[in-house]
This record gives C-alpha cells, sequence and structure tokens, in this order.
C-alpha cells in the first residue's frame, strides 16, 4: 500500500541555544513515507505549482549559495522535507515574521527526517509548520491551496503574540550591543540582562519610571501646576466639572479655548479653537467620554509637537499636522475622506502605522470639526472647497533636527519635574525653531509611556534611533547586563562540578545560583529539591534578580530538547565523552553526533570567556578550536600532547604533577594543594572525582576567583563516597 503523504510525528521548541544554532528554532519530526521514492523532479508539474504559489522562492539561496539555489535544487530533486523547510520560512516571511535559518536533515530511520527553522514566535512557526505540510502535499497531489487565507492567518496570529513595534525596537538594539533579552509575559514585558544586573522594560516604561511620576503624569491639571510653578510655559486652564461651567472657565480664560479630558491618550476627545458656547459646551460632552474629568485651557495657536525626553535629554520630535480633503462636487465628505486621506498608505489600524485610519468612531471630535464649518458626514463640499477634518492627532512628521535649543531645554526641564525618564513632552508653537517664549508657545501635556512609532517610522522625514536611546540610558557604554555564568555538560561527572564550582562562586562573594540534577541552590539557600538541570529552572535563575552568578549542568538530553536557556556564558566546561554515548530515541546514534550535541557549550562561550575543555579525551580537546574565547586544558597528567602544545603557546591548564594540583600558566607552574589534603575517599573506584576537582578548579581560574578561595573550596567540599 502505498503511503505517499508527510505525517508531523514529533516537534521540540528548542528555545535558546542547541546544536542547530543560536538562536531559538522549532525542531519537527517528519516521516514523508513512500515520498522517500518520488523527489520533486519526479511529481509532474510540482515545480510549476510551488513556485506560482510561492514565488518569493527564488530568494531562498539554500545550500547553492546564490539566489535561485533552491529552486534549481527543486529542478534537480529534493525530498519533501528539505521542501517544507523553504515553505515554512517562506511562509513566515510573508506575514511579516522574517526568517531565514533552516535545516533539513535525514534521521537513520527511512523516510524520518528533522526540519528545523528559526522561531521569533513559537506559535506563528508552529502554525507555519502545519501549514508548510499541507502546502507541500498540496502540490504533490495537484490540489487547490489558499495561499493568501494561510498568509492572513499567519500574520494575524504574528501580530497577536508579537511584540509591539516599540518593544521590538528596544530589544532588537540590545541585541545590537549584545545585552541579553527575556520575555517575561505574553505582552511587552521584557527583561534585558540577566540576575542583578537586568533591566526591565514594559513598552517605553522601564523600572526608573516612577509610579509617582506616572501618576503625576496622568493627572493634567496636576502637571500644570508643577510646571507653571518652575517657570515652564503652559496654556492658563482648569478642571471643569459640568458644560455649563466649562463655558465659565473659557470666559475667565478668553476664548478660544481648547476642551479635553484630563488623562487625554492619542489626542482623543480634545477638541481645539473654540469659539462659542455651543462649541465649548459640545466639546465638554466628547471630552467626558474620553477621560475621567474635563480641562478648560487657553488655546495656543499652532502645531501640536511631541518631544521624546530620555534620560534628561530630548532625543526626537515629531509634528503634527491638520488632515484636509479638497471637495470635488460630487463626493460626501466621508467619501472624500476614505479615498483622500484613508488611503494613504502610512495610515492603518494596527501599531505598524505611523498614522490612524480617521472614523467618527475612532474620532468623534471629527462631527465637531465638520459641524463648525456647516457640514456633516454626508454633506457634499463644492469643487476645489477644502475642508478641515482633524486640527490634530497626525503627530507623525519628523523635525528632531530643527527644534530650538531653548526648547528641548524646556521639555526636558517638564520630564524632570513631572519625575520621569522617558516622556513624551507635547507641546503647540507655530515655529519649533524659536524660543517657546517669543511665540506664545507653551507645553501643554508630559506623557509616560509615550508611543515610539511616530520617530521610528515616521510619516515624513529621518527615522530616529530612539530604541538606542533607551537602551543606553538603561546601560551605560561599558554595560551589557550580563552576570558570570559557567555551564557544565559532559558524559560524567556534570552534577559534582557544577556544584564545587557553585561553592567557589558562593566563596568568592557573589550570591550565587546553582542549578544541577541535585536541586537548585541560590547561595546556602535551596530553593529546589527536584531535578534542575532544564530550560526552565535556568530561566528561573536568570529572572531573579537577587542572582549576581550561576552555574547550570546541561545533560546531553536537555541540550537536544530544549536548548539552553541563556544566549552565551562565561565559561563553558565539557568533562568527557564516553565512547559509547548516544540517544537513539532522539536519533543521536553515535559518539560522533553526540559530540554536535556537546560542543554547544564551547560554541557558546563569549569571546571574552573561557572554555574548559578535558585534555585527556581527544573529543572534548579537539572543541578548542571551536571556541570565541580562550582555553583552560584540565587532565591528570601534565605530558599529554594538547596540553604541552597548548602551554608551549602561552595557554593555561590545570593537573596533576607529584599529587599535587597545578595551576600552570604557559610555563610557570602554582601548587595549589597535595591531593592527600582534600580528603577525596576512595579514589581507586572513583577515579573520575579526580578530573572533575580539576574541571572545577580549572572553571574558578577562568572566573578570575583567588587562588586561596579555590583552595578553600575544594578542601571543604563533599566528595561523597
Amino acid at each position: 500500500m502505498n503511503k505517499k503523504t508527510i505525517e508531523i510525528i514529533n516537534v521540540m521548541s528548542l528555545r535558546g541555544p542547541n546544536i542547530w544554532t543560536y538562536r531559538p528554532v522549532i525542531e519537527a519530526w517528519v516521516d514523508i513515507g513512500d515520498l522517500e521514492d518520488s523527489p520533486s523532479n519526479t511529481i509532474p508539474g510540482f515545480y510549476e505549482r510551488l513556485t506560482a504559489w510561492l514565488p518569493g522562492l527564488i530568494e531562498h539561496r539554500c545550500g547553492v549559495g546564490e539566489r535561485g539555489g533552491f529552486l534549481q535544487r527543486l529542478r534537480d530533486g529534493t525530498w519533501p522535507a528539505h521542501i517544507m523547510e523553504h515553505v515554512m520560512i517562506e511562509l513566515q516571511n510573508l506575514a511579516g515574521v522574517q526568517t531565514g535559518f533552516g535545516k533539513a536533515r535525514e534521521t537513520s530511520k527511512r523516510g524520518v527526517y528533522k526540519v528545523t527553522v528559526r522561531a521569533r514566535y513559537e506559535e506563528v512557526s508552529r502554525a507555519a509548520l502545519v501549514a508548510a505540510r499541507d502546502l507541500v502535499m498540496a502540490a504533490v497531489d495537484d490540489r487547490p491551496y489558499d495561499v493568501g487565507g494561510t498568509v492572513k492567518t499567519l500574520s494575524e496570529l504574528a501580530e497577536s503574540v508579537a511584540l509591539g513595534p516599540s518593544t521590538a525596537s528596544i530589544v532588537d538594539t540590545a541585541g545590537e550591543r549584545r545585552i541579553p533579552a527575556l520575555r517575561l509575559n505574553d505582552g511587552n514585558l521584557v527583561q534585558l540582562g540577566y540576575g542583578k544586573r537586568s533591566r526591565r522594560i514594559w513598552t517605553a516604561e522601564t523600572d526608573q519610571t516612577s509610579a509617582i511620576a506616572e501618576s503625576i503624569s496622568s493627572d493634567k491639571d496636576l502637571t500644570k501646576s508643577l510646571l507653571a510653578s518652575c517657570g515652564v510655559p503652559i496654556p492658563e486652564g482648569r478642571t471643569v466639572s459640568s458644560p455649563e461651567d466649562a463655558w465659565d472657565a473659557a470666559q475667565d480664560i478668553g476664548i478660544p479655548v481648547v476642551v479635553k479630558p484630563s488623562d487625554a491618550n492619542h489626542g482623543r476627545g480634545v477638541s481645539t479653537d473654540l469659539n462659542s458656547r455651543e462649541e465649548v459646551e459640545a466639546a465638554y460632552h466628547l471630552a467626558e467620554q474620553e477621560g475621567s474629568s474635563v480641562i478648560v485651557e487657553r488655546f495656543i495657536r499652532g502645531n501640536e509637537h511631541r518631544l521624546l525626553v530620555v534620560g534628561g535629554k530630548m532625543v526626537a520630535a515629531a509634528k503634527g499636522e491638520m488632515a484636509t480633503v479638497v471637495g470635488d462636487g460630487k463626493s460626501n465628505v466621508t467619501e472624500l475622506i476614505n479615498s483622500q486621506l484613508n488611503t494613504d498608505p502610512r495610515r492603518g489600524e494596527s501599531e505598524e502605522f505611523p498614522l490612524n485610519l480617521i472614523t467618527y468612531e475612532e474620532d468623534p471630535t471629527v462631527l465637531l470639526v465638520l459641524e463648525r464649518q456647516g457640514l456633516g458626514p454626508d454633506s457634499v463640499p463644492e469643487a476645489g472647497k477644502t475642508v478641515l477634518i482633524q486640527r490634530h492627532g497626525n503627530v507623525a512628521f519628523d523635525i528632531t533636527d530643527e527644534v530650538h535649543p531653548r526648547v528641548a531645554a524646556a521639555a526636558s526641564l517638564a520630564a524632570r519635574i513631572v519625575g520621569l525618564d522617558i516622556a513624551g513632552v507635547d507641546l503647540v508653537a507655530e515655529d519649533i525653531s524659536r524660543p517657546l517664549e517669543e511665540q506664545g508657545g507653551a507645553i501643554v501635556e508630559v506623557n509616560a509611556g509615550p508611543g515610539l512609532l511616530m520617530h521610528l517610522k515616521p510619516a515624513s522625514g529621518q527615522p530616529r534611533p530612539v530604541g538606542r536611546a533607551i537602551v543606553d540610558h538603561l546601560f551605560p557604554e561599558q554595560d551589557n547586563g550580563r552576570i558570570p555564568l559557567v555551564g557544565v555538560t559532559g558524559s560524567r561527572g556534570k552534577t559534582m562540578v557544577t556544584s564545587l564550582i557553585g561553592r567557589m562562586l558562593n566563596l568568592h562573594g557573589p550570591n550565587a545560583a546553582v542549578a544541577s540534577s541535585s536541586g537548585l541552590t541560590l547561595g546556602q539557600r535551596q530553593m529546589d529539591a527536584g531535578d534542575c538541570a532544564n530550560w526552565q529552572a535556568a530561566h528561573r535563575v536568570l529572572m531573579n534578580r537577587a542572582v549576581e552568578a550561576a552555574v547550570f549542568e546541561h545533560g546531553f538530553r536537555s541540550i537536544l530538547t530544549e536548548g539552553i536557556a541563556y544566549d552565551r556564558c562565561q565559561v563553558g566546561v565539557v568533562t568527557n565523552m564516553a565512547d559509547d554515548a548516544s540517544l537513539p530515541d532522539l536519533y543521536i546514534d553515535d559518539v560522533d553526533q553526540m559530540f554536535k550535541v556537546a560542543r554547544t557549550q564551547v560554541d557558546i562561550v563569549l569571546p571574552e570567556g573561557v572554555a574548559v575543555l578535558n585534555g585527556a579525551d581527544p573529543r572534548v580537546a579537539s572543541m578548542a578550536e571551536l571556541c570565541d574565547g580562550s582555553v583552560i586544558f584540565f587532565c591528570v597528567s601534565p605530558e599529554i600532547d594538547v596540553v604541552v602544545q597548548h602551554r608551549a603557546q602561552g595557554g593555561r591548564a590545570v593537573y596533576l604533577r607529584d599529587s599535587q594540583v597545578v595551576l600552570a600558566n604557559g610555563a610557570h607552574e602554582t601548587v595549589l594543594v597535595k591531593i592527600a589534603a582534600l580528603g577525596i575517599r576512595g579514589l581507586e573506584q572513583r577515579p573520575h572525582a579526580i578530573e572533575n576537582m580539576l574541571a572545577a578548579v580549572a572553571a574558578g581560574w577562568a572566573l578570575g576567583i583567588a587562588s586561596d578561595v579555590i583552595l578553600a573550596a575544594v578542601e571543604t567540599f563533599d566528595y561523597g563516597t
């Protein structure tokens, strides 16, 4: 019986560095059944159907290394698992989730392949995997397939799970500075850095954003009072309690006036340039629907501007422009709005668009603006007549380079007065290149958690690197938010090595966490007595802001099924590799394949870090050339060739000489301790105990721990029986 189908038999999320790449991936095991006998060049019309559905596949270079490389493989003949990989990548790209990495590899079982693709968002990648299988099978069977519908579904899913553009800009910038990031919820709460040196952001708010300052900024009346007391120019005004009170305030202040909610957001409910009682009272009702209370204040002539202040400095500025339409004598106002304004590609419903769509539901003040012109939604303006639609709400035109230094200083002062480390300062002025006092301009609001999109993707003008400004504010130039991290893997001895390194760190001073198969400890306190040599436990450690250093045990199975929780480490230790090392249930059938698993720990050592490798194990020793940092070998005998050569080149090693532990730096040797002083019982039955101790000593040395602290740790450690 023919079984020409593709079955997805297992899917694993590798949420950190793994055997494939440094980044999170989805690894799927797929069984292509009898399609193993049907490469792409043997299926009539397959190439034409697939490329018609996904013309972007021409950009996939594949192993050929040039544009059109994958299509060449398709024409020459390749297998469904490999095709699924590229289809999965292309579907994600079409859905706006940029993806480039993918691999498809045979296993030892006929027809079963491992398909691995970069997973920026796990939910999207899993959905794309299933869609890729269905699309490839439709092309095989010559059945219709709704590519557009699939891409739309993936796009909607991506939008629901992705970081917002403001948060993403900060996270991306952090990545450029090699600052790690951990997403802490399904929204935009992100941790930058690890443990004690981490910082947290929530869109454009940080862990330095004061709750008091945020409360002040949400109270527009209080904000104005504080600004006025410090000499910042503001429009006169007050809170009102009724339409009648609003008109009384307008008369006291002097028309024209502005009526707005006390906690106005994105210009909603804000009415400007009001000159009559009817206009003021109608504006009151609009504002009341949007906020908890209503403010009436003096109308300032000019355009709205938003100045972004980060860490006391203005880093970007945007200007608002009025939205108008021109009558054609045939179309009503609603039709003109849709044809002349809402067709602008810069307008849209999602955060990706710098300008919002204009609807009466989104901005009911449009109706008031029309009414003041004697018009309504169904009115048909005469040909050539310009109709004002919005006086505000379009602050998305970059003018950063035009801001007068005194205006920038006033915005920075306003942010400091309110107490915000990141603030969106709204001001009205006719000419931003002149001081406010010269033109009667004023600061009207100071906002916490300002949107960044208007600066990242302005409707016109130069995008501004506001994400970098925020990252630089949180992390001074030399700070990457990292704490000392040590990862330990190997066939044997991992737990002992991990525990001994942890002891050294805690004696050294940092509040060190140790996650191993014997539990999770923080300092001297046991947090969990279960097996914690896994991704989840390591993630808990990295999130803990009391942790100053950490040591993690990684079994080969954990690396294969979960990935590693951190992106890079200061020290990576590989204790050894058993000659029969394999995990056949994971299609790792021999020690050569297992080598690729173990090397993951070496691959993620930082350039300024150290790999600690067993010089007596040829496979482990050969990983030295894979390390971005330096290497310390450990072994019982100093006469091993690789160690002798390493020392001759000025390298470091830890070994035994005359029954003493020796730290060698090139030709120089320093005795640490005599083996007899360590109280390691049953050495004859436990030959690996010495190697484990040497590995831990080498790691302590790599961490810069003083030799007397290393000595105290090894002398007082319980090596068991």
